[in-house]
């Protein structure tokens, strides 16, 4: 199976295939240095673009230096991952067709007050690389600070 990297309409560059991949093959490894989210955070604290991958709970991420920290995000996914042993596999949900661009759902979870904007383009787009519970937790936690300003703040008179 072939991959290659070019120009994305969903982010920059993107993975392809060369030819057809079947539905439950591994498509690509996820591979990189380990490293802590605590020594991500300060390598990359002023970068715009970080290609990480948060393992088990997210205390530990791979810094992506592999041809799968090319494929992009998109809300109508051909592939999922799948984390084996410490190993993070992406795997083909459908059969994909060759010249198709790979992708998977981020599901992002942490992101601090980032939006992490979605342009999937896809029909089901949340707008978002959030996970919907993520995005959920996010809804509830705005409505709450709405509903609850901060007390002892006086208005001017």
């Amino acid at each position: 199976m072939g991959l290659i990297i070019r120009s994305s309409a969903i982010h920059a560059a993107g993975c392809y295939t060369t030819a057809r991949i079947t539905k439950g093959r591994r498509v690509a490894e996820y591979t990189g240095p380990r490293i802590t989210k605590d020594e991500a955070d300060t390598l990359y604290e002023d970068s715009l673009v970080t290609y990480l991958f948060g393992l088990g709970e997210g205390a530990v991420v791979i810094d992506g230096h592999c041809m799968a920290m090319f494929i992009n995000h998109s809300c109508d996914p051909n592939c999922e991952t799948d984390e084996v042993d410490g190993r993070v596999w992406i795997t083909a949900i459908r059969n994909i067709a060759p010249g198709e661009e790979i992708t998977y759902d981020y599901c992002l979870y942490d992101g601090g007050d980032e939006e992490q904007l979605c342009n999937c383009g896809a029909r089901n787009c949340r707008g978002s690389m959030y996970s919907r519970e993520e995005l959920h937790k996010r809804k509830q936690a705005a409505r709450s600070a709405a509903d609850n300003p901060k007390r002892g703040v006086r208005a001017a008179k």
